[in-house]
């Protein structure tokens, strides 16, 4: 990192796909929080935090070093303040460094999946923030401002679209059924079964057949045929990437493309990335956390937060890490928005899944899963 002001604590080597395995949790339905009005001035967020530390976990892939780079940096060189950072493998990663620590102050800002959110606030390990000292979630809707039980401030979408090549198909997909159509037979991949992208799949593909998240059995019944249809299970995404490259994989999904956010750019690599299907498409809200037992200060901690909401920023983060922006009013780059969704896609067409409801499930519809594509 170039800024003087931002330090790490630990390097652990990045794992790009752990954190997004299914992780079990009690969790809770996300609960949109009432915000207070009026917001603080946007001005009081840009004062001078010159010697004060803020000290900050996160992820130690991509997402993580893009945090680093976009949101990190950048609030160091605005406000003075030294950022000290610790990075972790995966959402599983964080939350046992949080536990670990127990009742003494380690970290101040936490960025991390939903089921990490939600355990560490079950567990007693968070504040919740004041969201009337974060501007920027005016330009935030709704839905997305607030989770994990007034614990977590939404501050990115994992998002999963169709893979498409873009040398062998003329148009992008505009469903899901595409994944059924007999042309592509023996030419497309799917997500493996330990991933919430699996889940997400059986619920979309319930929903085409007129069930739900609560009524799955049509979705399984839907997923049954393609059993013979895939050439693979995308456990490996550079060996995905590599396949779209040779020819040899035509679809798939649903799958995110900040799986391979730098082979995705390449034309070589021949692949595309769509949200416009008319079901909709999957997303998954990250989150801000605050732990219950923090060593600085709180104007600083939620000017932290409120500066990973600005639209600035948070176009960044997006076309870095190929992750949908909470901000509807987030500035993302003309490369970077080829690959994630606009605005009006992500108000038309997320579909978040309901968390509490899942978790009782969830080993279940894994388990039949893995069943239906190992045999």
């Amino acid at each position: 990192m170039q800024n003087t002001n931002i330090e790490l604590d630990k390097s652990p080597s990045p794992e790009n796909v752990k954190r997004r395995q299914i992780i079990k949790t009690i969790g809770a339905t996300i609960v949109a929080s009432t915000i207070a009005a009026p917001f603080v001035n946007v001005r009081a967020q840009e004062k001078n935090f010159n010697g004060k530390t803020l000290r900050f976990l996160t992820w130690s892939d991509d997402t993580g070093l893009a945090a680093l780079r976009n949101i990190a940096a950048s609030f160091s060189a605005k406000t003075g303040a030294k950022i000290v950072a610790d990075r972790a493998d995966g959402t599983s990663g964080m939350v046992a460094k949080l536990k670990a620590a127990g009742n003494k102050p380690q970290y101040d800002v936490i960025t991390l999946a939903g089921v990490g959110a939600y355990g560490l606030g079950d567990a007693g390990l968070l504040m919740q923030p004041d969201l009337a000292r974060l501007p920027n979630l005016k330009d935030v809707p709704e839905q997305y401002r607030s989770g994990a039980n007034g614990f977590g401030v939404g501050y990115l979408l994992w998002t999963d679209g169709l893979i498409y090549n873009t040398k062998t198909m003329k148009a992008a997909p505009t469903t899901h059924e595409a994944l059924w159509d007999a042309k592509y037979s023996g030419r497309i991949f799917l997500p493996p079964p330990s991933w919430v992208e699996a889940v997400d799949l059986a619920i979309i593909a319930a929903q085409m057949s007129g069930g739900s998240q609560k009524n799955i059995a049509p979705g399984f019944q839907k997923l049954a045929q393609l059993k013979d249809r895939i050439l693979m299970l995308g456990e490996n995404p550079n060996q995905v990437a590599e396949l779209f490259r040779t020819g040899a994989l035509d679809l798939g999904g649903i799958y995110s493309p900040a799986f391979f956010p730098a082979a995705i750019k390449k034309p070589e690599y021949n692949m595309g990335v769509t949200y416009d299907m008319k079901e909709g498409f999957a997303a998954q809200l990250m989150y801000t956390v605050i732990p219950k037992s923090h060593p600085g200060d709180l104007d600083l901690i939620h000017a932290f937060i409120n500066h990973s909401l600005d639209p600035l920023v948070q176009g960044k983060m997006a076309a870095d890490v190929l992750n949908g922006p909470v901000n509807s009013k987030a500035i993302v780059s003309a490369d970077g928005s080829r690959f994630v969704p606009s605005a009006r896609h992500i108000a038309d067409k997320a579909l978040v899944h309901d968390d509490k409801a899942l978790a009782l499930v969830q080993s279940e519809w894994v388990r039949r899963y893995t069943e239906m594509f190992s045999a």
